[in-house]
């Protein structure tokens, strides 16, 4: 391809909406355009590049056994009702009618789609297991698209889906794609972590996600140098026993007028907020319910839903007095008649605590939990830096971080409301027991720029580079260097390397500036007084590195290089 053919915008400066490394260099690059919020164009070079993901990605689900299926992007509403997803994914969902005035939507995922093929077509044990995928565009309303492809509306996803007769086949077909997938991220270059992660809307019994560790993720991930790994709605951590002073036989009213938060009870009472009882209201359904955490720890909302088993909503302020007699700021457990009470399991056996009483502008003093009130206790808080490792007790660590990949056991959460059975080995009629396992595309693409620039612009690994190589064409007026830059272009080519001819009559700085900025990983350039002897010099982009080497030994030396296998490339 030469650089007069192709289209690559490329802009001098950063447009003011872009903020984070990947989405900056992806405009000027040329990579990218956005249409409208959340939604992009992709350009030849960066097409170029999904099109070098999707190729790895298939290749390693075709040499699995995986089949290939492209299922319709449009969705009727009743197969997402029997799944029980309907209501279930909000606002999230893209809802439309039809003509004839039927309720649609546009896929997000596609559980319930490959669900219903298995309930129509699976009948047997001896027709399992498989292992079915897609790679195809998906679309999420999201509420706040920001940081060009790592938050958007329309998006590329690879989900495929296992199917099995029971668990032990489930987990013999994680396992693959847990495998599968660190075969997919080590070939696209990229640096990647593991860890278990909340199922969230998904369902099922384990989920595992692979992130990238940067600063432009939106997930943090709390990890431990003996390999304990897991995103913060999941984690877990140990805490140090705190002794408690006896304290009264019952809980004693205080007044505290205008005293609203954790913070303001510690000042006015003198009470640690380790001390306190956090009270909160949730709503599930029409149901209220009262979830309680220790006073300097945060509700971890996923972990909430995982025991709830769907997603509850905060009290609005007008909805509290009504349920517990009392603003917030002056909640608590204890005389609460009526409400499911939840607990984090930091509360369970303290004594002497603090909470509000369900009057305004009070609080009880030496409440103890177990004896003043009754709760069930759930792990419901948020993990914080520097507390004790669950494995090995040193100090945790948080990262912000991208997801990549994420797999998830989902067990019979879909086969059983969808009827989707098979008859097992006995004669039994059984449901399914399904995987689901989910890559974005455009996120490698964005995490290997975020883990893979530098202030000049994109250093891209080479096996989803949009080219091998470039050359460039030093002084494009000096015919004798065109006609041996155009020599070893034809001769790359051969090779069947994918190499780029910078044949554009610009300055050399405006071509090595460009050269950098689309970040293609070698650069050759040609010029009159390196070519009268006999000289060109190849130029390593992620390094700098530049080595001058014989116009003879150019092709030999690139057929060599760009042979050698890339992240784990079989080939």
């Amino acid at each position: 391809m030469r650089w007069t053919r192709i289209f690559i915008p490329t802009l001098r400066e950063a447009p003011a909406e872009a903020e984070v490394p990947s989405h900056i260099l992806l405009l000027r690059g040329g990579y990218i355009r956005q249409l409208a919020s959340g939604i992009y164009s992709y350009l030849p070079l960066a097409q170029r590049v999904v099109l070098k993901i999707t190729r790895i990605i298939r290749d390693e689900l075709d040499r699995m056994g995986a089949q290939e299926f492209a299922l319709p992007a449009l969705h009727p509403a009743e197969i997402w009702q029997e799944s029980g997803r309907w209501e279930g994914m909000g606002p999230n969902m893209f809802r439309l009618k039809d003509r004839s005035d039927r309720d649609m939507c546009l896929g997000m995922t596609h559980e319930e789609v490959f669900a219903s093929i298995a309930r129509n077509e699976l009948r047997s044990y001896r027709q399992l297991p498989q292992i079915w995928y897609q790679i195809q565009t998906k679309f999420r309303d999201e509420p706040r698209p920001k940081s060009g492809l790592l938050r958007v509306r329309q998006f590329t996803m690879k989900d495929s889906y296992s199917f099995d007769v029971d668990r032990e086949g489930l987990d013999r077909s994680y396992r693959k794609h847990y495998d599968l997938y660190c075969r997919i991220y080590d070939r696209c270059g990229l640096r990647y972590q593991v860890v278990e992660a909340s199922s969230g809307m998904m369902g099922g019994s384990q989920s595992h996600e692979f992130m990238v560790l940067t600063d432009a993720g939106e997930d943090m991930v709390v990890h431990c140098a003996c390999g304990y790994a897991a995103n913060l709605e999941k984690a877990t951590s140990e805490l140090e026993p705190l002794e408690d002073e006896a304290g009264p036989e019952t809980p004693q009213p205080v007044a505290t007028p205008g005293q609203k938060t954790i913070d303001d009870i510690a000042r006015f009472l003198g009470v640690p907020a380790s001390r306190q009882i956090k009270s909160l209201i949730y709503r599930l359904g029409g149901q209220s319910l009262l979830v309680l955490v220790r006073g300097d720890h945060q509700l971890n909302e996923a972990k909430l839903h995982a025991v709830l088993g769907g997603e509850a909503r905060p009290a609005l302020p007008e909805e509290i007095p009504a349920v517990a007699g009392a603003d917030a700021g002056s909640l608590g457990p204890v005389g609460v008649s009526g409400l499911r009470i939840l607990s984090d399991h930091a509360l369970k056996g303290r004594r002497n605590l603090t909470c509000g009483a369900n009057r305004n502008d009070f609080h009880l003093s030496g409440v103890t939990p177990g004896r003043d009130y009754q709760a069930e206790y759930f792990d419901l808080r948020v993990v914080q830096a520097g507390e004790a490792c669950p494995r090995c007790s040193s100090p945790l660590d948080i990262h912000k971080a991208l997801e990549v990949g994420h797999i998830f056991k989902l067990g019979t959460r879909y086969s059983e409301s969808m009827g989707a059975t098979v008859l097992n080995s006995q004669g039994r009629e059984v449901p399914v027991v399904m995987g689901s396992y989910g890559i974005g595309v455009e996120r490698i693409l964005a995490a290997a720029i975020e883990s893979g620039h530098d202030d000049d612009g994109i250093i891209w690994p080479r096996s989803i580079a949009p080219f091998d190589c470039l050359i460039c064409v030093v002084n494009a007026k000096d015919g004798a260097v065109v006609q041996e830059a155009e020599k070893a272009y034809r001769g790359l080519q051969e090779l069947g390397i994918e190499v780029l001819l910078d044949d554009r009559k610009e300055r050399p700085g405006v071509k090595f500036k460009d050269a950098d900025l689309v970040g293609i990983p070698y650069r050759i350039n040609f010029g009159s007084r390196k070519l009268a002897t006999g000289k060109v010099e190849w130029v390593e982009r992620a390094s700098g590195k530049m080595t001058e080497i014989d116009l003879a030994d150019l092709v030999p030396r690139a057929r060599a290089l760009l042979a050698q296998p890339v992240g784990g490339d079989p080939s």
